[in-house]
């Protein structure tokens, strides 16, 4: 069996064109949806793991990103899709995370994920 045969096809997911691929190390057990003034419009569903234990293919070459406000993250998405795939700090610190837009995963994953509502665009709390 190799590599690629032996991770659920519930943890591999991509952008609309399959430009981007993306592969979970596990399965998320929470999932976060914010209301900032990005994440809403983005309409992405953040499953965060530690930076670089996510398999992202077609990274950087097909992807561009995206930074603002405080400017301490890295938004990305598909250059050819334009879909969003996921989210890294700038600094790239020891013990850093990166969110992963489960929006790419197949729908089994997504609904059987506890999903957190979260209050970036006021409170910047979970309001769940």
């Amino acid at each position: 069996m190799t590599e690629e045969t032996s991770i659920p096809p519930a943890l591999q997911g991509s952008c609309h064109c399959g430009a981007v691929r993306l592969t979970l190390p596990s399965m998320p057990e929470t999932a976060t949806k914010c209301n900032c003034s990005l994440c809403r419009r983005l309409g992405g569903l953040w499953a965060y793991y530690p930076l670089g234990a996510v398999r992202i293919e077609g990274h950087p070459e097909n992807t561009s990103d995206y930074v603002w406000g405080d400017k301490t993250l890295r938004t990305f998405r598909c250059k050819i899709c334009g879909c969003a795939t996921h989210w890294e700090p700038i600094d790239g610190a020891l013990g850093a995370r990166h969110g992963v837009n489960l929006s790419n995963f197949p729908p089994s994953l997504q609904v059987s994920v506890r999903v957190r509502n979260f209050d970036g665009a006021d409170a910047w709390t979970f309001i769940d």
